[in-house]
């Protein structure tokens, strides 16, 4: 064969391989677009995710804020602080929770700051760490965090509620404590109270319920002297991760503090869902905290997204749950 053919068929050869090779890199360009596309997408709700940055005592602190589409420009809206747990980020738990549907169609802002990955390999808030003072410096970056949003973006600063996942359980009841006065509710899903561990070792005890009875004691470098803010309280008795003691321990630390009375449990139970025990710790009228133990549920948000992790979605639904208790003390005036 003559070598000018050859040279043709080789010419041939090589256009045909290079354009298998451009268009296999054009559908793997577009499969990545689309895969970067939807882990970015907004998470559920008719309205805008908002990112934003806040320097404070711990440092740079990310979030995101989800705003209703029927916001009116400048109207007050009351504003949630969702914090997550670990191995989540802010995305991740509103796609988990989501609250950003109840937003929209209640109305209010939704807040989700983001712990930085430098502080905490997994992402875990630094709730114990009071020993070295990380905890305190991570609770005031976030209500200097949550004072920019609301700033920003027209917030009722007197409707601001905080609520959390497990470490961002622990930490919303730490910002509690601390700060009482800026919030008008409290949320815990899965969580420790303040004032149980001081370290990394000691935090593990506490998770576990380890060497403790009863109420637990906060020192005054944590409780704030104004009354604390109502507070939810969310277990699962499966919880393997965090102990359900901490759930009862939390809610007696609220009502030692007011000097609360324990009501009588009732069971709650709707069709499918898990049954809840619901105990309740009044002060003559007024709820100082509520106890909801979720039967069978482990450590994951009730009624939550199943495609996400540390999500059951038998529920109850705690999203819900949690707006409903938020909504209350709003309205309490």
């Amino acid at each position: 064969m003559p070598s000018s053919k050859l040279v043709s068929i080789w010419q041939r050869s090589a256009r045909k391989q290079v354009r298998t090779l451009a268009k296999a890199g054009e559908q793997a360009t577009r499969q990545w677009a689309k895969a970067v596309a939807a882990a970015n997408a907004p998470p559920p709700g008719q309205g805008d995710w908002l990112p934003g940055m806040t320097l404070g005592p711990a440092g740079l602190r990310a979030w995101r804020l989800f705003r209703p589409a029927a916001a009116r420009p400048r109207q007050r809206l009351p504003m949630l602080v969702m914090l997550h747990g670990c191995g989540q980020d802010a995305r991740e738990f509103a796609l988990s929770t989501g609250m950003n549907r109840i937003a929209a169609r209640e109305g209010f802002l939704v807040l989700y700051p983001e712990q930085d990955r430098r502080a905490h390999p997994q992402g875990c808030w630094n709730w114990y760490d009071t020993r070295s003072g990380q905890a305190l410096a991570e609770a005031a970056t976030l209500v200097a965090a949550i004072e920019q949003a609301a700033l920003l973006y027209g917030a009722d600063r007197g409707r601001l509620a905080v609520a959390g996942l497990s470490a961002g359980a622990s930490m919303a009841a730490l910002l509690g404590v601390r700060q009482p006065g800026l919030f008008r509710a409290v949320a815990m899903h899965s969580g420790v109270p303040p004032g149980v561990a001081r370290s990394s070792g000691t935090a593990v005890r506490a998770m576990l319920g380890l060497g403790r009875a009863g109420p637990v004691p906060v020192g005054p470098m944590l409780l704030a002297a104004e009354p604390l803010p109502p507070l939810l309280v969310l277990h699962g008795s499966a919880d393997a991760v965090v102990s359900s003691r901490n759930a009862a321990a939390a809610a007696e630390l609220w009502a030692q503090a007011a000097g609360a009375r324990l009501c009588k449990p009732r069971e709650v139970r709707r069709g499918q869902r898990h049954a809840m025990q619901v105990t309740d710790y009044k002060c003559g009228r007024r709820t100082v905290a509520t106890l909801c133990e979720v039967q069978g549920l482990g450590h994951a948000w009730s009624g939550g997204d199943a495609r996400q992790r540390f999500s059951d979605p038998v529920g109850p639904d705690a999203s819900r749950l949690v707006w409903r208790f938020v909504r209350s003390q709003f309205e309490a005036g």
